[in-house]
């Protein structure tokens, strides 16, 4: 018998009007704006310029929302694509399912872009979100304690979740996998700022720490989960990736840090590089040039010179 327990929401959802508000997306959403707000006071600190990380989120967020979701679908294709499912659910992201591994590296692929288009470091940029990901990771997580899934094995202990009678659910109290992961999320979020202000981590090695601590976490907290999933050699398929993924990491900080020691010590260029801003600028120079003399743009002071000239020899055939 349970002295204590953590109740799961009735619902999942808020009907404000003809609008539903999803606690799952609303967690997303939340977690996306902490990890802009945060990178952003970091990337300035670093010498960058303000705004600069929420013009490049404009492209890692969709295509991390992609990302994600294509690797929960790939990986749990039987909940969509198996006789009797609709694989219309696929679509419906709103219901939960988003796969952190295809969210990271998708994300990285919209970063990139976004950071050639600026003409920054994407290594750079991402030392300066690591933290806030890893916030949004702890935040995005509560939005499973509202779709009441990705719980553990059945457990008295006090701070047990409750779960209620649901399709693919049964009733009972379970250990609060979600919680466990938002939690060490917010450690690894102050790890990396300490190590980052210990170390001067740069060129991608912040990102790598956050990478290799989430693995760390996330291998033990997938092994507790008792929802559906493929298994290779008796371990579920996550935590392969988390081991894989953990091992990548750590071999980029070690490579890096003989390779590129030190941090970055321009990580925004102070030119402007939207486009047509330096044909602007030459055209205003050119302006100003024709302002300070106005008969000659290519070589001022000659068309004086020759005016002087004839002047003199107007004045010699007077005389």
């Amino acid at each position: 018998m349970n002295l204590a327990s953590i109740p799961s929401p009735s619902t999942g959802v808020i009907e404000l009007g003809p609008i539903p508000l999803r606690g799952y997306a609303f967690c997303i959403i939340i977690g996306v704006f902490v990890a802009v707000w945060f990178g952003n006071k970091r990337w300035i600190a670093r010498g960058g310029k303000a705004g600069t990380v929420a013009d490049i989120a404009v492209w890692a967020v969709p295509f991390g929302l992609v990302g994600g979701r294509l690797y929960h679908v790939i990986t749990d294709y039987q909940l969509y694509f198996s006789e009797g499912e609709n694989w219309v659910d696929a679509f419906k992201i709103w219901e939960g399912g988003l796969g952190i591994w295809g969210a990271i590296a998708f994300g990285a692929v919209g970063a990139w872009i976004g950071c050639r288009r600026r003409g920054i470091p994407l290594p750079a940029w991402a030392d300066a979100l690591a933290p806030g990901i890893a916030f949004a990771q702890a935040i995005g997580r509560w939005g499973n304690w509202f779709n009441q899934e990705l719980y553990g094995k059945p457990t008295d202990l006090p701070w047990a979740v409750e779960i209620s009678e649901g399709a693919n659910r049964v009733a009972g109290t379970y250990h609060p996998t979600f919680l466990y992961e938002s939690l060490w999320c917010i450690g690894v979020a102050l790890l990396v700022i300490w190590a980052d202000r210990r170390f001067t981590l740069g060129h991608g090695r912040a990102f790598a720490l956050y990478v290799a601590a989430y693995c760390a976490g996330r291998a033990w907290i997938e092994y507790m989960r008792v929802d559906e999933a493929h298994h290779i050699l008796g371990l579920r398929l996550n935590v392969w990736t988390a081991i894989i993924v953990f091992v990548l990491a750590v071999v980029y900080i070690v490579v890096s840090t003989k390779l590129r020691p030190g941090r970055e010590e321009i990580v925004e260029p102070d030119r402007d590089t939207t486009p047509g801003k330096d044909a602007d600028a030459k055209d205003a120079e050119q302006d100003a040039d024709a302002k300070k003399d106005p008969l000659s743009k290519d070589e001022p002071g000659e068309s004086g010179k020759d005016l002087t000239a004839e002047s003199t020899e107007a004045a010699a055939e007077k005389g």
